[in-house]
């Protein structure tokens, strides 16, 4: 955050972390909605100058404009211990220490471990570890075939396939679900483009969407 905000008193930046690293909300989803405004908006800070006078900022948490200035980290089998609860997802993806997608996979190989177990996974995982997932963006479910993204609140009903790997055309039916997937979602810049635009809260609750 200090070399996303250099113009922002280390003072000041250390409350926007106080505020992302602890945020407040009755419900996990809640929490979740929170977070994702500050990524897109910033975190609200104020700071006093020298002369005295307050002055109001928003601490950029993630630069949508250049993907490389950020931090990326992909982590196989990153542990998480929460009230007990020792889970490992199969795939964290970090941005600027963030874990903001999920993935999980399953074996292809066995009849009983679909698509839909990793989505089942994922349900058992919000409920044990509301912590991580207060700061989820995007869900994937694959089977190494098959593939599905979706959020945080949506149904099985909302998780869908990515059809597209340059975003002009289709992609091929020889290549899979799950590549189509990778290099078309994780795109780095296609995907700040999705967290930044694609993303949307209902009004009547706090469900996000895609």
């Amino acid at each position: 955050m200090a070399r996303l905000n250099p113009a922002i008193p280390a003072e000041a930046l250390d409350d926007a972390f106080r505020k992302l690293t602890r945020p407040e909300g009755p419900t996990l989803e809640t929490r979740n909605r929170a977070v994702h405004r500050w990524l897109v908006d910033g975190v609200t800070v104020e700071y006093r100058h020298k002369d005295g006078h307050i002055a109001g900022a928003q601490a950029q948490v993630i630069d949508f404009d250049n993907p490389a200035n950020n931090d990326w980290l992909a982590v196989n089998q990153f542990t998480v211990i929460e009230n007990k609860h020792n889970r490992r997802p199969d795939v964290v993806l970090f941005i600027n220490g963030l874990p903001l997608v999920l993935v999980e996979l399953k074996n292809a190989a066995d009849e009983s471990a679909t698509i839909w177990t990793a989505f089942q996974q994922f349900q058992t995982y919000k409920a044990e570890l509301p912590t991580l997932f207060t700061y989820n963006a995007l869900l994937v479910v694959s089977d190494g075939v098959e593939a599905r993204i979706g959020t945080l609140t949506g149904g099985k009903e909302w998780f869908k396939p990515w059809r597209t790997i340059t975003g002009e055309a289709l992609a091929g039916t020889h290549i899979s679900e799950l590549q189509v997937m990778l290099e078309g979602v994780f795109d780095k810049r296609r995907l700040l483009e999705m967290l930044n635009f694609f993303i949307v809260f209902e009004d009547a609750g706090d469900g996000a969407l895609i």
